[in-house]
């Protein structure tokens, strides 16, 4: 396997993690909280909410580096 492909594989990889990550933090919003009718302007990430957000930052930042890499290559 040369290293175009491995970077190809990994960035594929990336993507459905980082969708799958994305889907995941909004499966608790509702319909109305997108409109604004949520009623909790403000409130703090707990427990596995703020692992599922760190995790997504992550593999944003992994997914831009080696589409950056994969670019360059």
């Amino acid at each position: 396997m040369n290293t175009e492909s491995i970077l190809n594989t990994a960035q594929i990889i990336l993507a459905i993690l980082l969708v799958a990550s994305i889907l995941l933090q909004a499966q608790g919003t509702g319909l109305g909280a997108a409109f604004g009718g949520g009623g909790n302007v403000y409130r703090t990430k707990r427990g596995a909410e703020k692992k599922i957000f760190q995790l997504t930052i992550v593999l944003a930042i992994l997914f831009f580096g080696v589409a950056l890499v994969n670019a360059l290559v």
